[in-house]
C-alpha cells in the first residue's frame, strides 16, 4: 500500500509538530515554507528525515498530495492555497490534524481577548488533579504533543484561523471568551464572518458537550439566538443571575451544573480586573464539569501567576510602575488594560492597524492618559484620533527611545504602559519581542 502524502505549508511550531505526528502516522511528509524556516526547527526536521524547503513553493511536490496542513498564518486568497482547493485536496489545520489521532478530552479556548489567560488559568487548575497538556496557539504543538506524549486532556488556546481549516474537530468542552472586531483584514471586513469562524468551535458539538461563554457580550447571546448550537450551554455572567454556569453574587463567583453549585471567593483571586473575573469564571466552570475539587480550585486562582505580555508588572523604577501588555494586539485589550489603570498613565501605542476603531478608548484616554507615544512606522491615525485630548504626543519607531521618553515625563506615582492596540510586525518578530524588548529597555534605564 503507498503512503499518504502529506504536504505541510509553513515550518514554524504547529508545521514542524504535524510534520512529526504525521511521520509517526505513517505519511509520507514534505514541510515546504515560503520564508526561511528557523535553525531549531531545521535541526528537527533534519533529524527526522523529514524532506523540507525553503524560501520557495515547488507546486509539483504540491499539487499532486492526499492532504495538506496549512499554518494558521497563511490567507486563504494565497494562489499556492486556491489551486491546493481547487484540485480538491483537502486542507487542514494543525487542531484538525492532531485531534484525528488522539482520545483525549479536549477543551478548547477561543475569544478575540482573554483567551491565553483562559486556557492557561484552566490548565493550571486541572493539572493539579488531571493528566493534561496546554497546546494550540500556545507554547509547544498539539501535533508534537500527541506523537510524543498523548496526554490523557488537552487545554488548546484556538484562534479563529486555527477553527476555518476545521472538519470533525470537536472538543468536548469550548469555551469562547468574548467577541470584538479583530484580524478583519483576514475576513474580508466583514465582523460577522469572524462571529461565524469562532464559532466554527462548536460546530460538531452534540448536547453531551459544553459551550462556555460570556453572556454579557451582545455578538455571542445574539448569534445563538440566530444560530442555535447542539451543546449544552453555560453562560458566565457579571450582571445576571445565571442558573446553569457561573455569575457574580457581590464578591462571589456562584456555579452552578446540574443542580451542584460552587461558590469561590474573587476577594483573592491573583489577577486584578473584572476581565479577569470573568477569565476565573470560564476557567473555574470547565473545572466543575471536570469534577475539580473546588478546593483546588480555589487555591489554583490565588496561586496563579499571570501570562507573560498581559499586564505584566516589570519593574517599579522612582515610583512609576511600568506595565508590559504588549499582548494587547486589538482595541479591546487595550481597553481592559486602560480600564485597569489607576493612576495617571503614560501609554505607548501604536504598530499594525487591522481596521481598528479607537473611539471605544476615548474615555479613558480623556480621564487617565497625560501623554501618548506612539511608536509605529505609520502613526497617522493614532495622532488624528488622539492628539487633541493628551498635552503630549510623540513619535518614535524604537522601543528604547519610546521607554527613555517615557522615562522622562512619568512622575512618581504614575504608570508606564505598554499596550500596543496593534499587530507587531511593523517593527518587531511579534509581540513577544516587542514585549521582550520593552522589558529590556526598562531594565536599562
Amino acid at each position: 500500500m503507498t503512503k499518504q502524502r502529506l504536504v505541510i505549508l509553513g515550518g514554524g511550531e504547529s508545521g514542524v509538530g504535524t510534520a512529526l505526528l504525521g511521520k509517526a502516522k505513517g505519511f509520507e511528509v514534505f514541510v515546504s515554507d515560503k520564508g526561511k524556516i528557523k535553525e531549531k526547527y531545521k535541526q528537527v526536521l533534519i533529524h527526522n528525515e523529514i524532506e523540507w524547503e525553503e524560501e520557495q513553493h515547488t507546486e509539483g511536490k504540491i499539487l499532486n498530495v492526499d492532504l495538506v496542513m496549512k499554518s494558521p498564518g497563511i490567507p486563504d486568497k494565497v494562489d499556492l492555497v486556491k489551486q491546493i482547493r481547487k484540485k480538491g485536496i483537502p486542507v487542514v489545520s494543525e487542531i484538525e490534524f492532531a485531534s484525528r489521532f488522539t482520545t483525549a478530552t479536549i477543551i478548547g479556548v477561543t475569544g478575540s481577548n482573554g483567551k491565553t489567560t483562559t486556557a492557561s488559568l484552566t490548565h493550571h487548575i486541572l493539572k493539579q488533579e488531571l493528566n493534561v497538556g496546554l497546546a494550540g496557539n500556545i507554547g509547544e504543538s498539539f501535533a508534537k504533543q500527541v506523537s510524543e506524549e498523548d496526554y490523557k486532556n488537552y487545554v488548546l488556546e484556538i484562534s479563529s484561523f486555527q477553527l476555518d481549516d476545521i472538519a470533525t474537530f470537536k472538543p468536548h468542552i469550548a469555551v469562547i471568551t468574548n467577541i470584538t472586531p479583530d484580524h478583519l483584514d483576514r475576513y474580508n471586513y466583514q465582523f460577522e464572518n469572524y462571529i461565524a469562524s469562532k464559532f466554527r468551535i462548536a460546530r460538531n458539538q452534540t448536547k453531551k458537550d459544553y459551550l462556555i461563554y460570556d453572556a454579557d457580550d451582545e455578538e455571542i447571546t445574539n448569534w445563538l439566538e440566530k444560530n442555535p448550537v447542539q451543546s449544552t450551554l453555560l453562560p458566565f455572567s457579571l450582571t445576571k443571575t445565571i442558573e446553569n454556569g457561573a455569575y457574580l453574587d457581590n464578591k462571589d463567583i456562584k456555579i452552578t451544573i446540574d443542580n451542584k453549585q460552587i461558590i469561590m471567593p474573587t476577594t483573592n483571586l491573583a489577577l486584578e480586573g473584572n476581565h479577569n473575573i470573568k477569565n476565573a469564571m470560564a476557567a473555574s466552570t470547565v473545572a466543575h464539569v471536570l469534577k475539580i475539587r473546588k478546593q483546588t480550585i480555589r487555591e489554583s486562582l490565588e496561586n496563579f501567576q499571570g501570562v507573560e505580555h498581559r499586564l505584566e508588572h516589570v519593574l517599579k523604577i522612582n515610583k512609576v510602575h511600568y506595565i508590559n501588555d504588549s499582548k494587547a494586539t486589538n482595541v479591546n485589550a487595550t481597553y481592559y488594560a486602560l480600564e485597569s489603570m489607576d493612576a495617571p498613565t503614560v501609554w505607548i501605542v501604536g504598530g499594525v492597524d487591522k481596521g481598528n476603531n479607537y473611539q471605544e478608548l476615548f474615555s479613558f484616554v480623556n480621564e487617565k492618559v497625560k501623554a501618548i507615544i506612539c511608536l509605529g512606522v505609520d502613526n497617522q491615525k493614532l495622532m488624528e484620533n488622539f492628539g487633541s485630548m493628551v498635552d503630549i504626543i510623540i513619535e518614535t519607531q524604537f522601543m528604547s527611545e519610546a521607554v527613555k521618553i517615557a522615562y522622562k515625563i512619568a512622575e512618581a506615582g504614575d504608570n508606564v504602559l505598554l499596550s500596543p492596540a496593534c499587530a507587531s510586525f511593523d517593527l518587531f518578530e511579534n509581540y513577544e519581542d516587542r514585549g521582550r524588548q520593552f522589558k529590556e529597555a526598562v531594565r536599562n534605564l
